[in-house]
């Protein structure tokens, strides 16, 4: 089974090479000149999520932004970049497609104001202080 499974794996950058070239020959743009752009694509995709995440986890940690959210697209995009560096052109469609979705959409991962997760406004408490010995 591992064999199998080691062999796919190793067969995937080859057959996207393959396909690469088979689109290139049949657009006319050369094979090398692809490769290179999704690599430099990639590589700075891959840079601009480094700071972007530290951004979004920094939001998070002051309640500004829930944390599963900054998750979710930071692993989506490294993936994408990822998926970019890698030679081919199956693995720079699927990698335009993980860009292209729209993760972030929906009620469960909407922002809530940075006060309530904190305990302030609504959730304190008032009261007069005495010390009782």
């Amino acid at each position: 089974m591992r064999f199998v499974v080691s062999l796919i794996v190793l067969s995937f950058p080859i057959l996207d090479v393959l396909a690469t070239m088979r689109f290139a020959r049949w657009t006319g743009i050369p094979t090398l000149a692809w490769l290179v752009a999704s690599a430099v694509a990639g590589a700075l995709l891959l840079r601009n999520e480094r700071l972007t995440f530290r951004a979004k986890t920094l939001a998070a940690l002051r309640g500004d932004q829930p944390l599963m959210r900054g998750l979710l697209d930071s692993c989506r995009r490294i993936l994408a970049a990822l998926l970019l560096i890698l030679p081919g052109i199956v693995s720079d469609v699927i990698a335009l497609l993980l860009l292209l979705l729209p993760i972030n959409l929906g009620a469960p991962l909407a922002t809530q104001p940075a006060g309530l997760s904190r305990g302030f406004g609504r959730d304190s408490l008032e009261g007069d202080f005495h010390r009782v010995d």
